[in-house]
């Protein structure tokens, strides 16, 4: 089959309205949009601006409404927990509006926040969807993150109500989440108003009388009386959800995600560039606290009419690296996305894929990687083992869906091993030198996208235009900057070679080495530090801390390792993955006092490095080598 992209491409550039206004129609619509695009308002313009819609009802009301209520919306299986359960579109109408009615009790009112910190169970989908329903802004915040982060997303969201769960399940161990939480609140300057808690077998949450409220009883009393919540009119332009990023410097980013544009992009990607069809079943292996779980966990398959795939477990372990193929023979699974770390994993534990053969994976005809660098030799081994075409492609939290793929319902494009392929219709990507000048094929740059941004991205960051010009608006007047640099070959193919900030990738994670800085520098015996992300092979990048002791300090270095380790696990969460801290007698920097981060990276991951004209004293570098191979870099 010949790809139609070339085609379909081409008519978004020559009418980008008209392109979109086409794609609208995968929408129901409360009041259909006349205006497409808005460019006078907003920060660089607004979609669907005098449209209205509910989110929840595109989700979920549509499809019992077309008769398909008994089609599975939502398969959940927990090998950590021994637990499965298939929800059908009818089931979830119900749990959903349900909740929707509970908290709308509680005083729940479109335009309120509410955070969102739970693991991954039907009760989390519930929620965000229960938000959607009625028009509150949900805000999920990744499980694993510790009390210190929760606090500040906490303070810039202003939560009326938090939506939890009493622990997460790890193999081997629980994690509790209301310890975390009432700690959280405790830090933070906001006080929500009160805590719906769903306590799970494993573990019971101590409860406030005067804040909490048990999840169960609530729904249980709202169904006894009869009551169930019906969708609210919402503008294409409200929010749907904030969805916190790292920052740069330290507060986190609050990236808003409006409910019109955000449904429209996501429905046309489902059959363009995943080519699944409704009542199929798609599998996105993330985490609903991550982009991927809040566009192809939640909203995307299920606005397609899709079956949805909730796994808490992970690539290994659980219990096994054929954990992955059990779930696609199980729930016949039409196409599978995951990270690329994750099949590193695979990989690593079962080389030759043994374990593939006690299962069928027959279903699967296509396997999708995001969310870091797909390496090549990865790859080259899944297009081996699993015999289905093997799709990288490239999106931003902010973004919300893919800026560049191979899109497979359009025809898939010639794979080239390492790159996502082509920018995707909406998206007109340029790779420029430092002055905004494109820079020829095959040449690094900046990787920036001509505004305005497409649907579905972000309008602006919460409460913060001025954050949102400045962030990324500001360096390449008239573009996005995306903080990837990278470059484009002769047929129009990108590859992103890595993030042009302090941004590291761990695990697909975006984690800031700025705020792990900080949480090292707090550290009582530690003058200076820095860190810096170095290759791999299973994560991609694992964060590494450079410490200088204080003058007078002489204690065993091994020791305030350890302690520099625990404090970043303790303020930032296991998330950080931070496992290596090494004490050094000075770091590299600059005449100016910069420290030389890029050049301390390159060493780590035996990189070619010059030694910058602007350093100070050149012999800090070597330093910088020896201990690092003494640690057997």
């Amino acid at each position: 089959m010949v790809s139609r992209y070339g085609e379909v491409y081409a008519q978004w550039r020559a009418d980008p309205q008209g392109f979109w206004a086409k794609a609208a129609e995968g929408i129901d619509w409360i009041r259909p949009p006349r205006t497409i695009f808005d460019a006078e308002a907003g920060v660089y313009g607004r979609w669907f601006p005098d449209a209205t819609l509910n989110a929840c009802y595109n989700a979920v009301d549509r499809h019992v409404a077309a008769g398909r209520g008994d089609q599975a919306a939502i398969y959940y299986d927990s090998p950590v927990t021994n637990a499965k359960r298939r929800i059908s579109y009818r089931e979830l109408l119900d749990e959903v509006a349900t909740l929707a009615a509970a908290l709308a009790d509680l005083g729940l009112a479109k335009g309120d926040r509410v955070i969102v910190y739970m693991p991954m169970i039907p009760e989390a989908l519930f929620a965000m969807l229960a938000c959607a329903r009625i028009g509150a802004v949900h805000s999920v915040v990744f499980g694993g993150f510790a009390a210190k982060e929760l606090a500040t997303r906490i303070d810039d969201a202003e939560p009326k109500l938090v939506l939890t769960a009493s622990c997460g399940v790890e193999p081997g161990r629980l994690v509790e989440y209301k310890p975390l939480l009432d700690l959280a609140i405790g830090l933070a300057r906001h006080k929500p108003q009160a805590c719906v808690v769903f306590q799970r077998p494993q573990l019971e949450g101590r409860m406030f009388a005067e804040r909490d409220r048990d999840w169960a009883g609530l729904v249980a009393a709202t169904r006894a009386a009869g009551k169930s919540a019906p969708c609210v009119e919402l503008a294409a332009t409200d929010p749907l959800y904030i969805l916190y990023t790292s920052g740069t410097t330290g507060t986190p980013k609050g990236v808003v995600r409006d409910a019109g544009g955000y449904c429209v992009a996501l429905k046309w990607s489902m059959s363009a560039i995943y080519g699944v069809e409704p009542g199929e079943t798609y599998w996105a292996a993330s985490d609903i606290g991550w982009v991927v779980g809040h566009s192809y966990i939640v909203y995307a398959p299920l606005l397609h009419g899709c079956a949805t795939v909730l796994y808490e477990g992970k690539p290994i372990g659980t219990p096994d690296a054929g954990a992955f193929w059990r779930m696609i023979e199980e729930y016949k699974v039409a196409a599978f996305f995951t990270a690329p770390t994750a099949l590193r994993a695979v990989r690593k534990e079962d080389p030759h894929a043994t374990l593939l053969q006690a299962y069928s994976i027959a279903s699967m005809r296509t396997l999708f990687l995001a969310g870091e660098r797909a390496d090549p030799d990865t790859v080259a081994w899944a297009e081996h083992v699993l015999k289905v075409p093997v799709v990288d492609h490239w999106w931003q939290t902010e973004t919300g869906w893919a800026i560049a793929a191979n899109p497979v319902g359009l025809g898939l494009l010639p794979i080239k091993r390492g790159s996502p392929t082509v920018p995707m219709p909406g998206y007109a990507v340029e790779i420029v030198d430092e002055g905004c000048h494109p820079v020829p094929a095959g040449t690094m740059g900046s990787i920036v996208i001509k505004l305005p941004l497409p649907p579905g991205c972000l309008p602006t960051l919460y409460r913060n235009d001025e954050r949102m010009r400045a962030g990324y608006l500001k360096d390449f007047p008239g573009y996005y900057k995306t903080s990837d640099a990278g470059f484009k070959d002769e047929d129009g193919y990108l590859t992103i070679l890595g993030r042009t900030d302090d941004i590291i990738n761990v695990a697909g994670h975006r984690l800031s080495t700025g705020g792990m800085e900080e949480v090292v520098a707090s550290h009582p015996a530690v003058a200076e530090c820095a860190v810096v992300g170095v290759k791999d092979e299973i994560k991609g990048e694992q964060p590494c801390g450079f410490i200088v002791l204080k003058s007078g300090v002489d204690r065993p270095h091994a020791e305030i390792e350890r302690e520099v380790v625990a404090l970043v696990r303790e303020k930032i969460g296991p998330v950080a993955a931070f496992k290596l801290a090494l004490v050094v007698q000075r770091l590299p920097k600059t005449r100016s006092g910069k420290i030389l981060r890029g050049t301390m990276k390159k060493i780590a991951d035996h990189d070619p490095w010059s030694t910058p004209a602007t350093i100070e004293d050149p012999a800090t570098l070597e330093e910088i080598g020896e201990a690092l191979r003494a640690r057997g870099f």
